[in-house]
């Protein structure tokens, strides 16, 4: 009897490291277990172009969020490529975490008090600051939210943005009817076939898919923000070791930028005689980056695979991009700090 009890409880013991995230909320951290599986899991949108979109032409994922996905895969792996991409929507995104279906979440998720304190995972550093805001048909000929009364709005459920537009346009005494949906391709087929008069999502997202619409021309988003979106990763909270992994990566893109240190000049940087960049790129005598569990050169493998955070900005979303997101318009809030943005990374020492 007592070999069978073994053997079960043996069997449970596999079973239960076969979960994704079961050893790390069995007391270990989320690291040794990517690191075993040897491919990152990244939970992301896949259906806002600019931010995370797959093609199935070419097979292939692109944008903001999935850089840093990649990013996080070369800083674990020294290889980009690591990276297992499992499109999420609203609903889905916090359960696919909280049961370990994905590893974390770069899916243009707001960090929000109740998401903070309610839903057993934290934050890491905010990748990009965004609003809420209102597309119209330009036929419309609307210029400003109190031209809206009566307005049907096309939302996603579950989301601060469903919670938002509700509020804003309940305080301002307009009617209006919410035209639910699922995900984002539905919001933006229905905005196009007339089935609402808006289409309200964080403005990123508008940009996005406006610029995979039909006729982006017929359709304009207003100029107020009703909301404050600040949108970055997200992970199971308790695990200090894979916060550190994450919010440090995602530090590493900013720091670069700092530094002035690109995909394509790196190797002209390392080896220098400056002692704040051999230290950020793990050379010299303080490893400061093995600290976290990391590779010292960890930093030179994710700057390597997508760039600093500015390269990640323009090459998705920016002024030469399809979103056509200006960097320094409105408040600037996605600049370095010491460009009068809120991107202001710790020290790297």
């Amino acid at each position: 009897m007592k070999r069978i009890i073994v053997t079960l409880a043996l069997l449970a013991a596999l079973s239960l490291a076969m979960v994704p995230g079961a050893l790390a909320q069995d007391g270990g951290s989320l690291l040794d277990e990517v690191r075993a599986r040897g491919t990152l899991i990244c939970g992301v949108n896949g259906q806002v172009p600019g931010f995370s979109f797959f093609d199935p032409d070419t097979n292939e994922w692109s944008g903001f969020d999935v850089d840093f996905c990649k990013a996080l895969a070369a800083a674990i792996f020294g290889d980009a490529t690591n990276v297992e991409y499992v499109p999420l929507t609203a609903n889905e995104r916090f359960t696919a975490l909280q049961t370990g279906q994905v590893d974390v979440l770069f899916r243009n998720t707001t960090w929000t008090l109740q998401r903070d304190s309610e839903f057993g995972i934290d934050f890491g550093p905010t990748t990009y600051y965004d609003g809420q805001g209102l597309m119209v048909s330009a036929a419309l000929g609307a210029t400003e939210i109190d031209q809206l009364d009566g307005a049907s709005v096309c939302t996603l459920t579950g989301t601060t943005t469903e919670l938002n537009i509700t509020e804003t346009l309940t305080s301002r005494g307009l009617s209006f009817e919410l035209v639910p949906f699922e995900e984002s391709s539905q919001t933006i087929a229905a905005f196009e076939e007339g089935r609402c008069d808006i289409l309200t999502s964080d403005q990123s997202q508008l940009a996005g898919l406006r610029s995979s619409a039909a006729d982006p021309g017929s359709m304009v988003v207003l100029g107020e923000v009703i909301s404050k979106e600040p949108l970055g990763p997200a992970y199971l909270e308790g695990d200090s070791v894979w916060a550190d992994v994450v919010n440090w990566t995602v530090y590493a893109t900013m720091t670069a930028e700092e530094f002035g240190i690109t995909a394509e000049n790196i190797d002209s940087f390392l080896g220098g005689a400056d002692p704040r960049v051999q230290r950020f790129l793990g050379e010299g005598d303080e490893p400061v980056n093995a600290l976290i569990g990391l590779d010292p050169g960890f930093t030179v493998n994710v700057i390597r695979a997508v760039g600093n955070y500015g390269e990640i900005y323009e090459r998705n979303v920016g002024i030469d991009t399809p979103l056509q997101l200006d960097r320094s318009a409105g408040l600037g809030l996605n600049r370095l700090w010491s460009d009068g943005g809120l991107l202001y990374p710790p020290a790297w020492r």
